[in-house]
């Protein structure tokens, strides 16, 4: 694996990580692994097996592409019961059963529900804001006639 690969994803793994507020240890702990070995991967020096990034996307619950690198290096998409991934220097496919292939088609569903939701709070707050913005307006007009 390209370590430039490596180190954006151990950066995706950091950040989710974060996000849900585990230390290093308690991600570790629940990888059933050392916590220096999993410090080998936040800081991308390890190679992460297809199980681990699996293993680690049902941790965070995330779909595996979240993991992924998202630059047109290195992509991956699920056609039939597989996955087939494509890197600039070499292409694996990786069979999963049909039960897997529907966990993470019900995971992405779930994620674009999420998104969906996301972005009508953002509307919403956009919304919001602009009205807070206009009554300053007006306010401020007032003040000056």
């Amino acid at each position: 694996m390209d370590t430039d690969i490596k180190k954006e994803i151990g950066n995706k793994i950091r950040q989710f990580r974060t996000v849900k507020g585990l230390s290093r240890g308690q991600m570790a702990d629940k990888l059933k692994m050392s916590e220096s070995n999993y410090g080998h991967i936040e800081r991308g020096e390890a190679e992460i097996g297809i199980t681990r990034l699996i293993e680690i996307s049902e941790v965070f619950e995330i779909t595996l592409f979240d993991l992924l690198p998202s630059n047109n290096q290195s992509f991956f998409s699920i056609t039939g019961n597989c996955i087939t991934g494509n890197s600039h220097q070499s292409q694996s496919v990786i069979l999963l059963s049909e039960t897997q292939c529907a966990h993470e088609l019900e995971k992405s569903k779930l994620q674009l529900e999420l998104k969906d939701k996301e972005l009508a709070m953002k509307d919403r707050e956009i919304a919001y804001l602009t009205e807070l913005l206009d009554m300053h307006k007006n306010s401020k007009s007032n003040l000056t006639e």
